[in-house]
């Protein structure tokens, strides 16, 4: 009603609704004009006037409720919705007195909408009904007549949840046994309504034909109609009788109607049942009044027979038995045999139409009620009847569903046993028995047994129990020769089924399936009560994962014990069954084995021979086995025993038959099925007479070679039965079998474990099999087989797998391994108190161990195979540690793998995947004990100890671990030693094993991490001492300057395994642990000081305990070599008091040191440790302290010069004097840092020379480098020399006012050139000495410190180099021979391995490089315009050297496409190759940009013929980040905030203290910058030959990136520029990316304005034109041309071009013609004038205008007048 499709009017944005119209009406008028109610029929419709004349009434109903009633009179399905369960609410919410108010209009509204057509609208009717009948109660009782009618209907309603709530409704309105009488209160009023429902409306009167589809209105009528029928029955059956008289009148004239009997025939389904069941119910509560109709109702009901609905089945025919049991005479008002009876064998011979379960139970009580005159002549009457039952059967839809074919047979046999129940003549008796069992039961049971899908149904069952009932009645004598009869009956019945069933049998194709068929008839003949019936619901069982064990392993006692009781009745029903069934049965079955055995012996049928097995076995007597015999003798079967064994069994027929014919077949290869063969095997065993008779029977079948599937069969079917079990278990036990089966147990392991298996899958998998099942079976708590067997087998089975750990990868171990698994892992799980045998422990300790070793290790590749070992390990330790924890007892399993793991940890031969595995697996275990061991956390506490090393093995450990960590904090001056390192000096590069002080810390501290989660107090101690012990690993790992990758990939690890510290104090305080470390640092000091320094970093605080240790003076003293490492290591976390006291100290201590105690720990050294340590990060007001320790030094010196290592040689010194004079040196730079007081001249001589003399010292034990104090002692000398060179570089007046007056000259001329006189050829002998990096890791540290002493040398210094002269053979030079060798010299060393030695020698070799050009400028002069196309090469050294780096660098970065960023690892080979590479060219670039205009054109035609620049270009753009952002900021769009590596200068540091990882990327973008910006034309001539992809990757860069940048650089450069033009004046515009340069010359005025593209430089610069006076537009036009050519060709900035150009023009204006190849004066790339004139027509040319003129037209002709040139 919305019209949501429709077009709405201009401005109406919202849909119409019915609701807020009503709404809207009411704020209008104030209140809602009067409603229309509907009356009980459609003839008064009620009108409730409106307002005006009957406010009284209106007034009572609440406003909110007057909306909610006016909108349920809309026709919008969801308004009435809405509505309706707004109503609800309001009833439920609102007052009782509001709520009343509306009952007077509410009966109205009821009764239409209580039919309306939307199901939810009925639905939420009845609910607000619900609620309305709660708020007012008994006040609805008024209105009670005129709303039953209606709401009997609803309750009748075909939708279910609307009829669940209308009885709802109902139920809250009247208790149940109040319902009948407000049903008599209102009969007549509700029959009315019904009346009218069923006898006058039609689909047009109840819904309106103009607004509702005929569709809807009919199916709206046809519901209305079968809920009426529907709620006159409900109303017959809950009306009170002695009111049933009173209706009886009115319901005489509804069923005097036609149209109500017509009901009966309706075309819809709904309406046809609800007739049916009113009819019954007419029947059933009205008998008398059906009785008068009975003309009308029987042949509504009888004639309907054959409805086939399945909605209207089952109430006709209730009301078909309910009428013929009502109606006496119900015949007569039909005619049977053509109207009912025909009807009937229809439905019957079409199966029930697939309504068979519905119809076929009513058949036999119709047929009894039939009279006996219709059913004449009886013979063909029943013979029709059970044909078409049986026809039926064979109905496809009958066929498919098991329970419609199970009606039909149980119908079938019901009938039977009826009519053969009937009292009739003699004659017709015999005849009528004889057809039903000749031409009815017996080809029905053929049918049935050749259709698989009837084999299963109950006929077989159903036959057993008639013949129960024939046999008890054949049994008992009468006088009426009943039992005659009967016994008559049965011969029958059993001489034709033995015909059937040899017909069946006797043929050597049979059909399998039947014959099954017939064996399981049989058997259910012999014991129907014990075989299982068909369709019987399994009984579920839920069972919870965490029951007792004992529970989940009596369940097999259970289902055997079940067996057991039905083999037992079996017995006893054999025994008491009567002669009249076993004696037939035993023949037939007699007849049906001879039969059998004759075809397995002549003709070898399989499948008769499965038949004989399934008689046997519920026929297992002697008379059928001497049958057997008898016929076996005569087809004349060879015996398969000699005749003494024949002998002894010859009493026996079952034995005898064993012997001649079941070992034959068992012995047979080609058998893949054997079971059958082994039911023919009990059944012999069930005949024997006592057990020693079975177990002599099974011991000789063990002897014999049988195949062991016929065992493991045996088995598997004693286990199912106790029964047979009982037959067998004297065998089971007994030695024979046990000793086969260890014998079996040992081949099995020793043939999965040869290189090849030899044997097929499938036989050894039986194998394995059946050890598994005699291992894991129990029955009644004890092993199938001896005890001693068992734990024998498993020996066996813990040998073979731990020689599977040893086995070479050729092994095929898998299977066995996997075979292995299966049967320990059924044993562990099943077998109660297994793993108390010593065998047990022992295998599942290997098993344990395959699986916490690595796989390659263990050659286990399967992933599959791991994860079963895993689950069998894991089952094995749960059940272990059930029986631990019930009997108390110690576990050796718990003892070895805890030492094994020990071992392993300790061996040091694991590497990162291997001790991943391991840990992974304890941390297994150790959940699977945590787990099971909850209560009580004893066996894990002492697990982790029995693991835990002792501290004797801790400290091994430790030992074990290499000192190479030491080099690190020594250098960095975080540790002072005196002493020789002690300790493993191994190197860490090659090594592919962890330490086992690594493994042992990580899996321990893994193991109490676990421990700790599961919030076990137990074993915090030892968690604190193993974090400590991980921390220590952790630490040695983090000084070691580069750990190899092993070690990476180890802390890679422990990161994903979160076995971290972050990880322990989440879980536990941390202050013990502080504290342990601690202790351990004042004990130990060394590597402990420096964790216990990151314990305190990560914490950010130092524990008082801590500062104990220094807040006296004798706190620290006597200074041992722990104290002195802990007090370096806690002074960066002191506060400035304690630092300011420790510093006293250690004043103080100086001050009255004798001059023995200068080098030892707790005399001097120590003391100048601490001192320089504190230092270290900032002075705290201790500056006027540190002159008077220089004064003491130099009294030292004064006193004993010896201890001062001046100038001589350190083979001979001690440990000690070195670490003391280490420390000296140490304290002179933090001295001019922090010292404000001037020093005195002699301090400063003292500094001085002491400072040259140590590096005297240093330059001549260079060969003793490799010792780390004299290594150190070079370093820190060095360091010494680089400070004194920085505190006197910028020599700014305000550090040189306070110095002594010669100083600064002293320093100039005499001691910084004895450094650099020294240190040179040092730094040239170290660096040619140490040719690979494996060889310098130690002397790295000693070259960082001499380049960066080098670094300071001056230019001056370097040209006067004493080092031995250098030239390489062929070398083109124009450079005198000093230069040249400093040159040859420095050059090579950019292809150093060390980071350090290649920045330094960029330092020094960038201070030389202005200084080359001017050499090969003398010898310009010499290059005449004869020689074209000149090129001239950089300096060779260098050229040579970026040869060699180009072939290395291509093969690196050759795969990489351009445009990808190459990530280079920080200090790798690669990486000193690809710096050496970019400083060589920031080099040659700086060379280039020194080198004048001429000179360039020179070297760039070198290295546009080498193609070196067009390589670098390649290589920069793989070498450049994509977004070289700088300092790690992320931006997109480069603002002009945003800092890049083009924006930021790049400071190249020789100790290397930025970041490494961007410094590559860096140099690339800043070389890529600096060529840019000097060679432009060169790089916009590379540009323009790339090929698409990489031309588009460099403009987009370039644009984005460097462009703005380069740009405003020109342009400041032009705005700052000092260079003066006469005549030319430039101006720059930065906004506009514009220079304007201006150029006047007598009255000629020019304006040239220069535009600088986006792309800069790679796009074309333009020029255009601004004023111009006095110039022709040609020759306006050339000087454009030329500028523009210039600026794009030449490889200079614009000012240059510009320079350049003026000098053309001003050429001009001399006189000088134009070139008239160029047209231009100054050539654009050589910058000569134009020479060569043609001697004909005198124009001159320039030399390279003229050779490329003749190169490209291939002619001597002058390009003017066409002459030849010469």
């Amino acid at each position: 009603m919305g019209g949501k499709n429709k077009q709405r009017t201009k401005g109406n944005v919202r849909p119409s609704s019915s609701g807020r119209a009503a709404e809207l009406l009411a704020k209008e008028r104030g209140t809602v004009p009067g409603f229309i109610g509907f009356g009980t029929s459609q003839s008064d419709l009620g009108y409730v006037p409106a307002v005006q004349g009957a406010e009284e009434i209106d007034s009572l109903v609440d406003a909110d409720f007057r909306m909610v009633l006016r909108k349920l009179s809309k026709r919008d399905i969801i308004t009435k919705l809405k509505a309706m369960q707004e109503f609800g609410t309001m009833c439920k919410e609102r007052e009782a007195e509001v709520v009343k108010g509306v009952l007077p209009y509410w009966p109205r509204i009821y009764c239409k909408i209580s039919l309306d057509h939307d199901r939810r609208v009925r639905e939420a009717t009845q609910q607000s009904f619900e609620q309305l009948i709660l708020k007012v109660k008994k006040h609805l009782a008024p209105y009670l007549k005129s709303i039953m009618g209606y709401w009997l209907i609803a309750q009748c309603d075909t939708y279910s949840p609307a009829a669940s709530a209308a009885k709802e409704a109902f139920e809250k309105a009247f208790p149940s046994s109040k319902q009948p009488e407000a049903l008599a209160f209102c009969k007549d009023e509700i029959l009315n309504v019904l009346q009218d429902h069923l006898l006058k409306e039609t689909p047009d009167t109840l819904s309106d034909p103009q607004t509702v589809p005929e569709e809807e209105r009919e199916a709206k009528f046809f519901r209305i109609l079968t809920c009426s029928l529907l709620a006159l029955k409900k109303l017959l059956s809950m009306l009170p009788k002695k009111e049933m008289h009173s209706l009886e009148e009115k319901l005489m004239s509804l069923l005097s109607q036609n149209k109500f009997w017509k009901y009966g025939k309706h075309s819809t389904p709904q309406v046809r049942s609800a007739f049916f069941e009113l009819a019954s119910a007419f029947c059933q509560f009205l008998p008398e009044l059906v009785k008068a109709e009975a003309p009308r109702v029987c042949p509504a009901v009888l004639l309907s027979i054959d409805d086939s609905d399945a909605v209207v089945c089952p109430a006709l025919w209730e009301a078909v038995l309910h009428a013929i049991a009502t109606i006496e005479d119900c015949w007569s008002h039909v005619n049977a045999r053509k109207g009912v009876l025909p009807k009937l064998w229809t439905v019957l011979r079409e199966g029930g139409r697939g309504l068979a379960t519905v119809i076929y139970p009513n058949i036999l009580p119709f047929i009894s009620k039939v009279p006996p005159g219709i059913t004449e002549p009886k013979l063909e009457y029943f013979r029709t009847f059970f044909s078409s039952i049986i026809q039926g059967l064979s109905n496809e839809r009958a066929l498919a569903s098991p329970s419609e074919s199970s009606a039909i047979i149980t119908t079938f046999m019901e009938c039977l046993r009826f009519a053969i129940l009937q009292k009739i003549d003699e004659d017709e008796q015999r005849q009528i028995h004889q057809m039903l069992i000749y031409d009815q039961l017996i080809p029905l049971t053929d049918a049935v047994l050749q259709e698989p899908r009837l084999q299963n149904g109950p006929l077989f069952y159903q036959i057993a129990e008639t013949l129960s009932s024939w046999e008890a009645k054949a049994e008992v004598s009468s006088d009426d020769n009943t039992n005659e009869v009967f016994q008559k009956l049965l011969s029958n019945f059993w001489d034709r089924l033995l015909k059937m069933c040899i017909l069946h049998v006797d043929k050597l194709e049979a059909d399998e399936k039947t014959l099954f068929a017939i064996s399981d008839m049989l058997e259910v003949l012999q014991n129907p009560k014990t075989a299982t019936k068909p369709n019987n619901r399994k009984s579920l069982k839920v069972k919870f994962s965490d029951e007792d064990e004992s529970e989940r392993n009596t369940e097999n006692g259970k289902i055997t014990e079940v067996r057991s009781n039905s083999d037992s009745e079996i017995q006893a029903d054999l025994q008491h069954s009567s002669i009249l069934r076993k004696e037939p049965l035993e023949n037939l079955v007699c007849n049906l084995a001879e039969l059998s055995i004759v075809y397995v012996n002549e003709q070898k049928s399989e499948q008769h021979l499965k038949f004989l097995s399934a008689l046997l076995n519920f026929f297992s007597s002697n008379r059928v086995f001497q049958v057997l015999l008898e016929q076996g003798s005569n087809a004349g079967c060879p015996p398969a025993e000699s005749q003494e064994d024949m002998k002894v069994h010859n009493e026996n027929p079952s034995v005898q038959f064993l012997y001649m014919n079941l070992i034959t077949w068992l012995k047979e290869d080609w058998r893949k099925d054997m079971h059958f063969l082994v039911d023919i095997l009990y059944s012999v065993l069930n005949c024997c007479n006592s057990d020693d008779e079975r177990k002599v029977i099974l011991d000789d079948l063990t002897k014999m070679d049988l195949k062991w599937i016929v065992f493991l069969q045996i088995i598997q079917k004693a286990c199912s039965s106790t029964t047979k079990l009982s037959l067998i278990s004297e065998w089971l036990k007994g030695d024979m079998l046990g000793e086969r089966l260890v014998m079996l147990a040992d081949d099995l392991c020793h043939l999965g474990l040869k290189p090849i298996a030899t044997s097929p899958e499938s036989s050894s998998s039986e194998k394995w099999t059946v050890l598994s099942l005699v291992l894991s079976q129990h029955i009644k708590n004890e092993s199938l087989i001896g005890e001693t067997y068992v734990e024998r087998i498993i020996d066996k089975l813990q040998a073979a797998l731990s020689k599977a750990k040893d086995l070479s990868e050729a092994g095929n171990t898998e299977p066995s391994v996997s075979f292995i698994c299966d049967v320990a892992s059924s044993f562990f799980s099943s077998v109660k108190g297994c793993l108390l045998m010593p065998s047990s422990e022992d295998l599942l300790l290997t098993i344990f161990q395959l699986c916490a070793q690595r796989q390659d290790a263990t050659h286990l590749t399967v992933d599959l195979l791991v994860c079963k070992l895993k689950h069998t390990w894991i089952s094995g330790v749960n059940s272990l540690v059930r029986h631990l924890r019930s009997m108390q007892n110690q576990s050796t399993f718990l003892h070895k793998s805890a030492l094994w793991i020990k071992n392993q940890i300790q061996s040091s031969s694991l590497d990162v995947k291997s001790l991943q595995v391991l840990i992974s697996a304890v941390s297994d275990l150790l959940s699977t004990l945590l787990e099971a061991d909850r209560q009580s956390g004893c066996l894990v506490g002492a697990y982790v100890e029995h693991v835990m090393p002792n501290r004797t093995e801790w400290e091994t450990l430790r030992e074990s671990l290499s000192a190479e960590w030491m080099h690190k904090p020594l250098l960095e001056g975080r540790l002072s030693m005196n002493c020789e390192h002690l300790g493993s000096c191994v190197k860490l590069c090659g090594t592919t094993k962890l330490p086992g002080h690594l493994c042992t810390s990580a899996l321990l501290s893994k193991m109490v991490l676990l421990v700790l989660e599961n919030d076990m107090v137990k074993g915090n101690e030892d968690a604190e001492i193993l974090v400590a012990e991980l921390l220590y690993s952790l630490q040695w790992i983090e000084e070691l300057e580069n750990p190899p990758y092993l070690l990476l990939e180890y802390l890679h690890m422990l990161e994903e395994m979160h076995i971290t510290y972050e990880k322990f104090s989440a879980l536990s305080n941390t202050t013990n642990l502080q504290q342990t470390i601690f202790d351990r640092s004042e004990e130990h000091g060394r590597l402990w000081s420096l964790t216990m320094a990151k314990v305190i970093r990560g914490e950010n605080a130092v524990s008082r305990e801590m500062t104990k240790l220094f807040k006296t003076s004798e706190g620290f003293l006597p200074l041992t070599e722990g104290r002195l490492h802990t007090l370096q290591c806690l002074s960066p976390f002191l506060i400035e008091e304690e630092k300011r006291e420790l510093v006293f100290h250690c004043v103080a201590k100086l001050m009255t040191c004798t001059q023995t105690e200068l080098s030892s720990t707790d005399g001097a050294f120590g003391c100048l440790a601490i001192l320089n340590s504190s230092l270290n990060d900032k002075s705290f007001g201790c500056d006027h302290l540190l002159p008077g320790v220089l004064k003491i030094i130099i009294s030292w010196k004064n006193d004993n010069e010896d201890s001062f290592l001046f100038s001589c040689n350190l083979k001979e010194t001690s440990a000690q004097l070195l670490g003391f004079n280490i420390e000296m040196i140490r304290y002179l730079p933090l001295l001019l840092k922090y010292s404000t007081a001037p020093l005195a001249d002699n301090e400063w001589d003292f500094i001085m020379c002491s400072m040259l003399a140590w590096l005297e010292t240093t330059s001549e034990n260079y060969s003793l480098y490799h010792v780390p104090l004299v290594q150190i002692f070079a370093c820190v000398s060095c360091d010494l020399a680089s400070a004194l060179s920085a505190y006197f570089e910028p020599a700014a007046p305000k550090t040189t006012e306070n110095l002594p007056v010669n100083l600064v000259s002293e320093w100039k001329e005499f001691f910084s050139e004895g450094i650099h006189n020294l240190l040179l050829p040092l730094f040239v002998k170290v660096t040619g000495e140490t040719k690979t990096a494996a060889e310098g890791s130690f002397q790295n540290s000693v070259l960082t410190s001499l380049g960066e002493a080098l670094t300071y040398i001056s230019k001056d210094q370097l040209l006067n180099h004493k080092l031995p002269a250098k030239f390489v053979a062929g070398q083109k030079t124009n450079l005198p021979d000093n230069l040249q060798t400093l040159l040859n010299t420095l050059s090579p060393l950019l292809l150093f391995w060390a980071r350090s030695v290649q920045v330094s020698v960029y330092h020094m070799l960038s201070k030389l490089m202005p200084e080359l050009p001017k050499f090969d400028d003398e010898d310009l002069k010499s290059y005449g315009d004869e020689e074209e196309e000149l090129a001239l090469s950089p300096p060779a050294a260098l050229m040579s050297v970026l040869a060699t780096q180009e072939l290395l660098l291509e093969n690196i970065l050759e795969c990489i496409p351009v445009g990808e960023f190459a990530v280079i690892q920080p200090l790798s080979d690669e990486f000193c190759l690809v710096l050496g590479y970019l400083l060589t060219w920031k080099l040659t670039l700086t060379f280039f940009k020194a080198a004048s205009s001429q000179l360039r054109v020179l070297y760039s035609q070198y290295l546009r013929r080498t193609k070196s620049l067009n390589k670098l270009l390649y290589h920069l753009f793989r070498l450049m980040p994509e977004n070289p952002v700088f300092s790690g900021l992320t931006s997109e769009v480069p603002n002009k905030d945003t800092k890049t590596f083009f924006t930021e200068e790049l400071h190249l540091d020789v100790k290397g203290t930025g970041a490494l990882s961007s410094q590559i990327p860096h140099l690339a973008c800043s070389v890529y910058h600096i060529t840019l910006k000097d060679l432009p034309a060169m790089v916009r001539l590379w540009w323009n030959s790339c090929e698409k992809r990489v031309f588009n990757v460099v403009d987009k860069f370039t644009s984005k990136y460097v462009s703005s940048v380069l740009s405003s650089q020109e342009i400041s450069s032009v705005q700052t520029s000092t260079q003066l033009f006469n005549g030319m004046t430039v101006k720059a515009r930065s906004a506009a990316r514009e220079v304007i340069a201006t150029y006047s010359v007598d009255d000629i005025f020019i304006e040239l304005i220069i535009q600088l593209p986006s792309n800069y430089p790679l796009g074309s610069i333009t020029v255009e034109s601004g004023k111009r006076v006095g110039v022709a537009v040609q020759q306006w036009r050339n000087w454009m041309l030329q500028l523009s050519t210039y600026l794009t060709h030449q490889n200079g900035s614009i000012m240059e071009g510009l320079s350049l150009w003026k000098n053309n023009v001003d050429k001009r204006f001399e006189g000088i013609e134009d070139c008239m190849i160029c047209f231009s004066v100054i050539h654009g790339s050589n910058y000569s004038l134009p020479k060569k004139a043609c001697r004909t027509c005198k124009k001159k040319f320039h030399s390279a205008c003229l050779y490329k003129w003749f190169t490209s037209s291939n002619k001597s002709t002058c390009p003017l007048c066409r002459e030849t040139f010469f």
